[in-house]
């Protein structure tokens, strides 16, 4: 599969932000220059600890294409090409809609579809996402989280879409349940040929589901490449310091674990040079002075100017 479904490049996202009625606000850049392509049937992961910039908003500079079309909220075909999957499945879904509504309501937006085309649709999808159809007239508080979650999914997929946007749609719920709509989503990935961008921070789920990777810090990627590559041979001491905290369940396997010092830094008054230089124990008087350029290294791309080399590969 090599359709390209999702171009971006050099994505900005500014906020001006209060200081004060007399004071001039301050630009606060939560995504700085990125660039990315994402092909159908494919899963992009953008990874990092909270606030580093994995987080969905209209960009401030910077191209995005779909499907070879500029990104346009007013565009309703492209709309109907992306669809999102939200965190909170407690949230997400209106409590006062019963669920054939809730599947429903984008047809009715979007289609000229009949209420029986819509119907059989909604029944199809939750049997595709392993619900019955009697849970059809029933309200989102009648479901566990798993359930919501796979009702939130089969919502997404009812305009057929090309994208999915899964914006950490596994964080809130229990590990069985995580794996079982995991499963669902790859199921749904093969059958429709769908592109995945996950976004994430828990690198377990991550390392199983994503074909490629970008690790995100302080709104800045600083390693991009296939997930086996990124896992296997770190060479960001950032990554390295993620990959190093995450659990592997075997007991004999030996990990090195790297603490790192400090607190991320403020986006409003980001470090000089590399974002990542005073928590990083490999920087030099260069990374205090000009970011690194993202750059093939051994096996894909990273912005460090000490990448670790295959240093660390153990602790994948």
């Amino acid at each position: 599969m090599s359709d390209v479904v999702i171009e971006a490049a050099n994505l900005t996202r500014r906020y001006d932000v209060s200081q004060g009625p007399f004071r001039q606000p301050r630009q606060l850049h939560a995504v700085n220059g990125v660039s990315f392509s994402l092909e159908a049937g494919r899963t992009l992961a953008v990874v990092g600890e909270s606030g580093c910039g994995k987080s969905i908003e209209p960009p401030s500079s910077g191209s995005l294409l779909i499907s070879g079309r500029p990104a346009d909220p007013a565009d309703k075909e492209l709309r109907r090409k992306v669809q999102i999957v939200f965190q909170n499945p407690y949230g997400s879904l209106n409590p006062r809609q019963k669920i054939g509504s809730i599947l429903e309501e984008p047809l009715k937006i979007n289609t000229t579809a009949g209420a029986s085309e819509r119907r059989n649709k909604a029944l199809d999808m939750l049997d595709r996402v392993g619900l019955r159809g009697e849970h059809y007239e029933r309200y989102p508080h009648m479901f566990s989280g798993g359930q919501r979650q796979r009702i939130a999914v089969a919502r997404a997929l009812m305009l057929n879409p090309e994208i999915l946007v899964l914006d950490e749609p596994l964080s809130a719920l229990d590990l069985s349940i995580q794996a079982q709509v995991l499963n669902i989503l790859i199921d749904l990935q093969k059958e429709f040929s769908l592109a995945y961008l996950f976004i994430s921070h828990d690198l377990s789920v991550v390392r199983h589901f994503a074909d490629d990777v970008m690790v995100m810090y302080l709104g800045k990627p600083v390693e991009t490449g296939p997930a086996e590559a990124v896992f296997g041979r770190p060479e960001h001491p950032y990554t390295a310091a993620l990959l190093s905290a995450t659990p592997v369940a075997d007991p004999e396997r030996h990990k090195h674990r790297i603490r790192l010092e400090g607190e991320l830094p403020s986006p409003l008054d980001p470090p000089a040079g590399c974002s990542f230089n005073p928590r990083c124990w490999r920087a030099e008087a260069i990374c205090r002075e000009r970011f690194p350029p993202l750059e093939t290294k051994s096996t894909h791309e990273a912005a460090c100017y000490f990448p670790l080399a295959g240093e660390l590969e153990s602790t994948a």
